[in-house]
Parts: C-alpha cells; structure tokens; sequence
C-alpha cells in the first residue's frame, strides 16, 4: 500500500472539523475569505454523468454519484469494472473524458492532482528501503517545505495515532506488512487532508492482517472525521467497513445503497450474485397449474403465475432443511462441505442446483430426500431477460398440503398483518431499481 506524500496545493492543520487549532498552517476545513461554501462541504465529493474512454472502449461510462463529508464510501466490483479509473479520475491521475468532477463545491476535473486537497494511498507500499519509517512518513512534509520543528510534531501525533512510535527509525525490510501498511497510512494522513482515497489498500495482506487493519482503518476515518472512497474487490471490506457501497459492472453503477440494503434487496441478479458467500442462489422458474415452479420440479409452486420464465433468488442461510414428509419443496443432497461452525449443502432441485448453509455439522447422507423450506420474504424475483429486481411475492412454502400457498392480500398488508399471517418477519421494503 502506497500512501501519496503530495496531492495537494495549500497545506492545512488538521483532518477533524472540530480541531481549531491555530498554528501556521490553514485547515482546509475553515471556510476562505469570501467563500460561501460550508466548512464541511470542503469534504464533500460529487461526479456528474464522468467517462473515461480509450478509443471505443468504454472503462467508465457516464456515472455519478455524492459522497457526503465523513462518508466511507466504498467503490465494489470484479476486476475490469471501473472502480480503479473512476478513483484515479477524482485523484486527477487520470484525465476524464467526459463529465464533471467537483470536490469541496469546486470543479477539479481539469486540475492537476496537487491542487485537488486530497491525499491518496495506493495497493503497493511503494516505501523508501534507504529511508527510515519516520523519513518515509514524513516525506511529503520536507518536499513542501514544512518547518522542522512542525515536521516533529506531526510525526509524533501520526506515530501515535498508527501505533508506530516504537519502529521510527527502523527501515521499511524490518517491519512487517502490517507495519508497512500504517507507515503508508500514516504518510496519507500526516498530510492532514480531509479527503483520502484507498485503491485496494489491503490486498497485500494475509487474512488475518486485512481483518485487523479493516477495524483499524475505519475506527481512524471515525476519528479524524476523513471522507473515505475506498476501493476494492472483496466484499468483506465492503460490508464490514462502508456506510455505503457503490457497486460497479463494465462502467457503469448497479447499485448504490448501504450494506444492509445491498444484501438485504439486491437490485438485480449481478448484485445479488456478487454479495454473500456463498453467493445468492438464482435458479430458473417454470410454468405450473398452480403457478412458478423451480425448473424441472412441477410438484411445487413457489411463486405466482407472473414469476414463471424469471429467476428466483435465495440466500444459502435462508433455506431450511426438513424431512421429505414436511411441507416444502422436494429436493435431493448431493453433497454436503463441513467448514466447522457451519457446512455448506449441495441439494437439487429438480433440474436446478441449490446451496443451504446450515450450523454445525448435520447428518445428511448423499442422495437421501428432504424438504425445503424459506420465509416468502426472504425470496428474491430477477428479470431474465435484464436481471433487474421483479416486484414479485412468493408463496407460503410452509403452508399444509392442499391449502395454497399464496395470500393476495399479503404484500400490500400492513406489518402487523403479515406478522400474524406469514411469520414473525415483516416483508421488506421495495428499493430503487424494482420493476413493477
């Protein structure tokens, strides 16, 4: 992970809005002379309809999107999506094509990266190996100019605050990566800029370190109050440390909504699909006498007639398994992979394959038959023709043999209603991208 030592153009005092301290430098969270823009809203970050292309190829494709003053964002998706070029284009490494960048209420889409008040750190440490830990750090501040004795104090709170104190004069191959890992931190907010950009910081990191320095990132964009665009692939990072994730496929934005939101109502089957593990499971539906059937077992309808043709989507963690006598959908195991506190269950389903996630470790033989069973609104509807979110209500899989399934009145009940009427959970709410 590299932290940027200058991407910057006036110097400022310090990262959190409620310092006021009153030493040679200007925050860049006070409010200049003349401007009519709030103190906070120098943190803010807003892209207008932004594009990058090279030639006919499109990397980012007319995307926008607010981040607010002290919002983590994170910019999630597979590898190719844009997220990396969409952060280079706010940091002004990369020019856009088309669009308009503005940060603090001013238009930076033009200026060089100096001049946009941001600090940056990169996937690769990029650290001086002759350098001390404490020269690296504070790199930036000798190539700006800064008064020695301003130097010392800044290093000491950042030292701190990372928790390196105990390693400055160490050089870079002494440390661990971890350790590697906050001396670039450190770097980005010695800085003292409000605005930090994070391009797949942890990468380089066993799981053990990226759990650690995940808790450890976010406790410090609380405490010094920093806007956060975060990118990166794993969607551990994204749910564990965003208040929001902006989820990006070839260019363009999928969903734009909290972690909870993104999990809980998926806008369309790549987001359903890209959020959980294991994934979402999205089978096929098919027309029966009594509605939509999981493709090639007609015995069951899952769905009303509507859904037929469609995808129905289910989380591994929402399906229970009961015996083949129980109501529920007839299914078969075919596998089962013990991880300890829980084991993942291969089943089919007529033509189609699910996944259950189930505590500990159950005894289910290959091929013996059982009953599948899911609250109706933990079940997900997507277009096949686009993948966008169907407004669509299951039926009642937990209803006895010959009653049917599906209550109309249902979905437009009240939460008491559906409490007492399907089951302790009230439906969800519906979400932007819904097709009705």
């Amino acid at each position: 992970m590299t932290a940027m030592p200058r991407l910057h153009g006036q110097r400022g005092s310090s990262m959190n809005p409620d310092n006021n301290n009153q030493g040679q430098e200007q925050s860049p969270q006070r409010q200049p002379s003349g401007s009519h823009v709030p103190m906070r809203d120098h943190q803010r970050i807003r892209l207008e309809a932004v594009s990058k292309r090279w030639g006919d190829t499109a990397a980012v494709d007319a995307i926008g999107f607010d981040v607010a003053p002290g919002e983590f964002v994170i910019l999630l998706g597979p590898s190719g999506c844009g997220k990396s070029t969409t952060l280079r284009m706010i940091a002004g490494l990369e020019q856009a094509t088309a669009g308009r960048i503005e940060i603090g209420g001013r238009d930076v889409t033009h200026l060089p990266p100096g001049d946009r008040g941001i600090s940056m750190v990169f996937q690769s440490y990029a650290l001086f190996p002759h350098l001390s830990v404490a020269d690296n750090i504070v790199f930036g501040l000798r190539s700006r100019k800064v008064p020695k004795a301003e130097r010392r104090e800044r290093l000491a709170r950042v030292a701190q605050l990372v928790d390196l104190e105990a390693y400055l004069e160490r050089k870079p191959a002494q440390l661990s990566g971890g350790q590697r890992q906050r001396v670039a931190l450190a770097r980005a907010i010695i800085s003292e800029h409000p605005i930090c950009l994070m391009d797949e910081p942890l990468s380089n990191l066993d799981a053990r370190l990226r759990g650690e320095m995940r808790r450890e990132i976010k406790a410090l964009q609380q405490r010094l109050g920093m806007t956060v665009i975060y990118v990166t692939h794993d969607q551990v990072e994204a749910m564990s440390m965003g208040d929001r994730v902006i989820l990006m496929q070839d260019g363009r934005i999928v969903q734009d909504a909290t972690p909870s939101e993104l999990y809980e109502r998926p806008a369309s089957a790549f987001a359903a699909g890209f959020i959980g593990s294991p994934a979402m499971n999205l089978v096929t539906l098919s027309a029966a006498a009594d509605g939509a059937v999981i493709d090639g077992e007609p015995h069951c309808s899952v769905a009303p007639h509507e859904a037929k043709g469609h995808w129905l989507g289910l989380r591994p963690e929402e399906i229970r398994l009961l015996p083949a006598d129980a109501p529920g959908v007839p299914a078969e195991v075919i596998d089962a992979e013990y991880l300890g506190a829980d084991s993942i269950v291969r089943l089919k389903v007529g033509s189609q394959q699910l996944r259950a996630r189930l505590d500990g470790r159950p005894s289910l033989a290959a091929g013996s038959p059982c009953r599948l069973q899911w609250r109706r609104e933990t079940a997900h509807f997507f277009d096949a023709s686009d993948g966008q979110r169907l407004a669509i209500t299951g039926h009642d899989l937990a209803a006895p043999p010959g009653r049917h399934r599906f209550e109309p009145g249902l979905a437009g009940a009240s939460t008491q209603d559906r409490e007492a009427r399907a089951s302790s959970y009230p439906a969800g709410n519906d979400s932007s991208g819904v097709k009705r």
